[in-house]
């Protein structure tokens, strides 16, 4: 048995009876996918996707679709808390939470103890960033792919402690410019910041090649890794990050609510946690304290531990089927929507690179984007839009925004991407017939 299929096998954790969406004319027709799973893995996947039989998920980069398995796992945990108290749940529980941890390093190649657990991918951000000691005159280096809410606090910090902003510029691709980047560092450079893939786009930025740059610098090396883990491979060590943010809910299918950091050890000295409370430090009985070994000393002591055993399951489930396995299929079938998008008429696509990812971002003449988005919506597809808020520096300027976003992932059918090609092509030749 492949290593996929025993995977799928493993993350089946019920099997409701498949309920296909409704066939529907085709306009376009498109080629097969080959290759990454076999139709019967897929298959088991999509049946342990309950999801699937309701909706064509096109939104992981938004909250993806979880499996029966992640799901029985977090209410599960809510009915033994209902059953025998929260606390007694948790200790119950204590070596799948543990395993959380365990799971998390593994799935960055890092270690355990260099996790701290949050509920969200911002909160991360934020006890990372906002522990390095900052005075004036100190420089974030930073891209215009960042996400809107990492500029907010460059932004605060600029007004509290005087800290300059770099703006590293796009080469031609779209991507950041290495070379440029380079240029910009200097030795008042306390933090390096970049966005792995946008929120914005299919944009994929070269975090190894900066980690280079970056390594012997001074500066802390942070990577946002929001929307690419479970799209793709995101190895610690070979990129050389000091300090990576995530996410459970996009392309790791985890449950919402979920967020982690993974600092390495060696840089922990080089920040102060600017939250201090029971579960980061240890008082000493009298006027001091002493901070947590390993990552946990940014973590605070409540937590949703349904949500942590949720995005536990997710990521064993992501990690037993393989993430270059998920990577290359999530990858194809953002190609194969890509490439079916950009022949008709009037579509646009907007994504920037050398290198793509699983988000499509998309324009169509004469259909505004929230209309299009309203549209494949009312055939039961799941999209989102972009905003200028939530990049604020996009080099490509706030009239580009909103564009309908689409984020497939590896659950998805070639037929769903099919479907959304051709509910875009008709509400493009209707527009232009109404016109």
């Amino acid at each position: 048995m492949s290593p996929t299929r025993a995977g799928a096998e493993r993350a089946l954790s019920a099997s409701p009876e498949r309920n296909p969406h409704p066939s529907k004319t085709s306009v376009l027709r498109r080629p097969t996918l080959g290759g990454t799973l076999t139709m019967l893995d897929l298959d088991l996947i999509r049946r342990a996707t309950p999801g699937t039989r309701d909706v064509v998920h096109l939104n992981s980069a938004g909250a993806s679709l979880m499996s029966t398995r992640t799901l029985e796992v977090v209410v599960g945990h809510l009915t033994l808390e209902a059953r025998i108290g929260g606390y007694e749940a948790a200790a119950a529980r204590q070596a799948e939470i543990e395993g959380t941890y365990e799971s998390l390093g593994r799935l960055v190649n890092g270690r355990r103890s260099e996790i701290a657990l949050f509920d969200n991918s911002t909160h991360a951000f934020n006890a990372a960033v906002y522990s390095i000691p900052l005075r004036a005159g100190d420089r974030i280096l930073t891209t215009h792919a960042e996400y809107g809410s990492s500029i907010l606090a460059f932004l605060q910090l600029r007004q509290r402690y005087g800290v300059e902003i770099d703006i590293a510029p796009n080469d031609e691709s779209g991507q950041v410019d290495v070379a440029a980047l380079r240029a910009l560092l200097c030795d008042r450079t306390r933090l390096v910041s970049i966005s792995h893939i946008p929120t914005s786009g299919g944009l994929i930025n070269p975090a190894q090649d900066i980690g280079r740059l970056v390594r012997g610098t001074g500066a802390l090396y942070l990577l946002d890794a929001t929307q690419s883990l479970g799209q793709i491979p995101v190895d610690v060590e070979s990129i050389g990050a000091d300090l990576v943010i995530g996410t459970g809910r996009k392309f790791l299918r985890g449950p919402r609510g979920t967020g982690f950091l993974w600092a390495r050890e060696a840089s922990l000295d080089r920040l102060e946690p600017f939250v201090n409370e029971i579960e980061a430090s240890t008082w000493d009985g009298a006027d001091d304290y002493a901070w947590h070994t390993g990552a946990r000393r940014f973590e605070t002591w409540e937590k949703s531990y349904s949500n942590v055993l949720g995005l536990g399951a997710a990521v064993d489930e992501a990690l037993e089927l393989g993430i270059d396995t998920i990577s290359s299929r999530a990858l194809a079938l953002s190609s194969l929507l890509r490439d079916g998008l950009a022949t008709i008429r009037g579509v646009r696509t907007h994504d920037l690179g050398a290198r793509n990812g699983a988000i499509v971002t998309v324009s169509a003449d004469g259909v505004p984007a929230p209309v299009l988005a309203r549209i494949l919506k009312d055939n039961r597809i799941n999209v989102s839009l972009t905003v200028p808020e939530h990049n604020q520096f996009d080099a490509r300027g706030p009239a580009v925004h909103p564009l309908v976003r689409l984020s497939p992932h590896y659950f998805n059918s070639e037929r769903e991407i099919e479907q959304a090609i051709d509910v875009v092509a008709r509400a493009v030749a209707q527009a232009d017939g109404e016109s």
